[in-house]
């Protein structure tokens, strides 16, 4: 039987709309499609297999970096039918891989699912805007999307440092530069510093994963940046603590007091399978600041938030609860992902029960 081919299996990725693609040794290649693992009707891979595999894709480079580290992480075109974000590895004395897809398709944020408010968000002349949630729940989708509107709509220089670089953005009514980790400059720290002597109006950071990078982000918002980054939060509040956290105990009282001066607006999500229809849906807690908001942020009031999202329908706000509540009774998600992904399960069974009540 022929060996299987690195193209062959990036075509079926595409072709069937998966996700990600798995390869390991002693298991036949799997797809997640929809959120769900699926193996190939294929023969085990061999070690042999595996390392082949992970040539075909892997620069010498990172292939030396493989040997020194034990894994490396890239990006890479499909020709033009595709991006994937690739993380090899070894394990068992073998290699593993997992690849990414990453659309080359830009989608509007209607199409996201994000309320029309958010659009005003990316017309803002400073200040800081944060996309959170889990690996896998669409940030990277969601930030690509705000940067292509400002791309056609601003006349800018965005300046994109991300780890690796997901969507490529053409130069539109804005001027775009893109920085990869590793690749064009040595880390986030160091990027966003570079970035304040380039002229930038806009500044996107792939992951605020370290001190150094969350006080360089907040200080770029500071001093006349549209600032935006992500986190591996779930909920503005946590977000807010988060960074908060981040910083030694005497530094505290003062990122409080600047995060509510320039934190714009905190976007959770979660993706969940749709149940009406093939594909996946998300689900988004939206914090968009105000007074209220920005004096709980600096007297370290933050478990107070979420009752100023729930009131601040009129900003364009909403809990990530009030959105999966919605979404399970228009039938597009299940009711086991509402209550699993539900930040206050007992408080969203308790209100489905005093609705039907009413009705």
């Amino acid at each position: 039987m022929s060996a299987v081919e690195m193209s062959d299996l990036l075509q079926l990725v595409i072709d069937e709309g998966a996700s990600d693609l798995h390869l390991r040794v002693l298991s036949p290649p799997v797809i997640r499609i929809h959120g769900a693992m699926t193996p190939l009707d294929s023969e085990q891979l061999t070690a042999d297999d595996t390392e082949r595999l992970m040539k075909a894709i892997t620069s010498e480079v990172n292939q030396q970096k493989l040997q020194e580290d034990g894994t490396v992480d890239f990006g890479f075109a499909f020709g033009t039918a595709a991006r994937f974000r690739v993380s090899v590895f070894k394990q068992k004395g073998t290699i593993g891989l997992v690849l990414r897809t990453i659309s080359n398709a830009l989608l509007s944020l209607e199409q996201i699912g994000l309320p029309p408010a958010m659009k005003d968000i990316l017309f803002r002349p400073r200040g800081l805007v944060l996309v959170t949630g889990p690996t896998g729940s669409g940030k990277s989708t969601t930030l690509a999307s705000m940067i292509d509107v400002i791309n056609r709509e601003r006349e800018d220089h965005i300046i994109t440092v991300e780890d690796p670089i997901e969507f490529y953005h053409n130069h539109k009514r804005s001027l775009v530069t893109q920085r990869e980790i590793g690749v064009d400059v040595p880390s986030f720290g160091d990027a966003l510093r570079r970035a304040l002597r380039q002229d930038p109006d806009v500044i996107l950071v792939g992951e605020m994963r370290d001190l150094e990078t969350i006080g360089a982000a907040i200080t770029a918002a500071e001093t006349g940046h549209l600032v935006f980054a992500t986190l591996h939060t779930t909920g503005a509040s946590e977000t807010v603590d988060r960074i908060v956290d981040a910083f030694p105990t005497d530094q505290q009282e003062q990122v409080r007091t600047q995060l509510a001066m320039s934190l714009i607006c905190v976007i959770s999500q979660v993706l969940l399978p749709r149940i009406d229809k093939k594909g996946r849906i998300a689900a988004f807690e939206i914090m968009i600041s105000t007074p209220s908001i920005a004096a709980l942020i600096r007297d370290g009031k933050t478990y107070r938030i979420t009752s100023d999202i729930q009131t601040g329908a009129k900003y364009g706000m909403n809990t990530l609860d009030s959105h999966l509540t919605r979404l399970y009774s228009e039938g597009k998600i299940s009711y086991g992902d509402l209550i699993t992904k539900a930040k206050d399960p007992e408080a969203v069974i308790q209100k489905m029960q005093q609705d039907r009540a009413k009705k």
